[in-house]
């Protein structure tokens, strides 16, 4: 008898520093727009056999109490042109963009997509986000008019309209007009540009939300998401996959790849040490009262980060803190927060790193490789979106010492087998209109 084949593992690579991720003291960390760091970080992600490298987006500069914020990155170039550059100087790596479906238009960045997949031989990616934040949308004609369920609303018909611009085109090379009518946008002409190799770029949905998940479901080859416990990953995946069959679509369908951290050494003690030092560098005094002020919505500059919480409550209302989600209901949050920090006696600042750390995966390598394995075989995720620390070296230690691990244990690819971003993430190509 021949031994049950293994769940594969999906693994992608997020440049980080759009969040408080980064840590900008390490010497070792670099630009964050100069074309090296993403070339370095997508050629590493591409040696380590990955399925596909992630760009965030940020369509306007973070602001505190009225001003630019000036603990946050700034430099944010415009994702599909430098994976345009990337598709020049990798050959099988998926590349992977974050475009928002409020401020673009079907048409347009059906074509800009369609382009990238062409470039790059059928690796192009889609992350689709939305946003109802009238602060962004200053930077745009319309503004940030759209309540949360429109903006679900509008990104689903976004996403549905694309797919029909793609498929205008027959698989044997003839362009067909189109026409489109719906809530949000009429379109009709002729798409400019052939039938890509992917058919579809791949669309990946970021979200948590149940309107999230159900765009997910509905509408998405990917979803990337976050969850701090192996049991809370089981829970959400249950749940998402379940919500598939509603659409025709078969839990395969649909690869759930939570966004995590790691941190290695050469002994699990050794790694919790360096994680530690790791969530104060990222968690600095003046980043711990930046995000007790993106709860509480109150200027709290006079607190000490080093002292206990605030004892006033929340102003749910405030808009001190503008670019940034503020995280759930403030006062739930608030009362939460207060109940941990009096329980184990924790400090402002103790209360963020422990409160604010993404999943993490902290170990020596054959620890964290199990801790992965684990995840995948059980139900809690398909793959992870790795998000390093350190721009651009941060995934090298990843690929150099748990890759091989998880290679060895047949858990993840020792080569790629196609060509395309469907090919490694086990999609079916879209079946062509005649």
């Amino acid at each position: 008898m021949t031994a049950p084949t293994r769940k594969q593992m999906h693994l992608a690579a997020h440049f980080p520093g759009v969040n408080n991720t980064t840590v900008w003291t390490d010497p070792r960390s670099k630009s964050q727009i100069d074309f090296s760091s993403f070339e370095h970080l997508a050629r590493t992600a591409e040696r380590g056999r990955f399925d596909f490298f992630f760009l965030a987006e940020g369509l306007r500069l973070r602001e505190h109490n009225g001003r630019i914020h000036d603990l946050d990155v700034v430099g944010r170039p415009e994702s599909l042109t430098v994976l345009s550059a990337l598709a020049a100087v990798t050959d099988r790596l998926g590349l992977a963009a974050t475009v928002n479906a409020t401020f673009n238009e079907p048409y347009e960045l059906a074509r800009r997509l369609a382009t990238l997949d062409h470039l790059s031989d059928g690796r192009a990616a889609w992350n689709v986000v939305t946003s109802s934040d009238a602060f962004t949308g200053e930077n745009f004609r319309r503004g940030g008019y759209l309540d949360r369920a429109d903006r679900y609303t509008r990104a689903a018909e976004f996403v549905a309209t694309a797919r029909e611009l793609w498929d205008t085109w027959t698989p044997d090379g003839t362009p067909r007009p189109f026409r489109h009518q719906g809530r949000h946008f009429a379109i009709e002409g002729e798409f400019t540009v052939p039938r890509s190799p992917q058919g579809h770029p791949v669309v990946i949905q970021a979200g948590d939300s149940p309107e999230g998940r159900e765009f997910a479901a509905s509408a998405a080859d990917v979803i990337f998401t976050r969850h701090g416990t192996l049991e809370a990953g089981r829970t959400f995946y249950s749940d998402v996959k379940a919500r598939l069959a509603k659409y025709g679509r078969q839990p395969d369908d649909l690869k759930i790849m939570p966004g995590v951290t790691f941190v290695l050494g050469d002994s699990d003690a050794e790694a919790q040490e360096r994680a530690a030092e790791i969530r104060r560098q990222q968690i600095s005094p003046q980043n711990a009262i930046l995000a007790l002020e993106q709860v509480w919505g109150r200027d709290l500059s006079s607190y000490d980060p080093d002292g206990p919480l605030p004892e006033i409550d929340p102003d749910p209302d405030s808009g001190l803190v503008q670019g940034r989600v503020r995280i759930g209901d403030p006062l739930a949050v608030a009362a939460r927060w207060r109940a941990l920090s009096e329980a184990k006696g924790l400090s402002i600042r103790q209360t963020v790193i422990e409160t604010t750390g993404r999943q993490s995966f902290i170990g020596s390598p054959e620890t964290v490789a199990s801790e992965l394995v684990e995840f995948v075989s059980t139900d809690a995720a398909d793959g992870f979106i790795l998000v390093p620390h350190l721009t651009p070296g941060g995934l090298d230690d990843f690929v150099d010492r748990v890759v091989p691990l998880l290679q060895e244990r047949g858990a993840f690819r020792s080569e790629y087998t196609g060509l395309t971003l469907r090919s490694h993430l086990g999609l079916a190509d879209p079946v062509g209109k005649d």
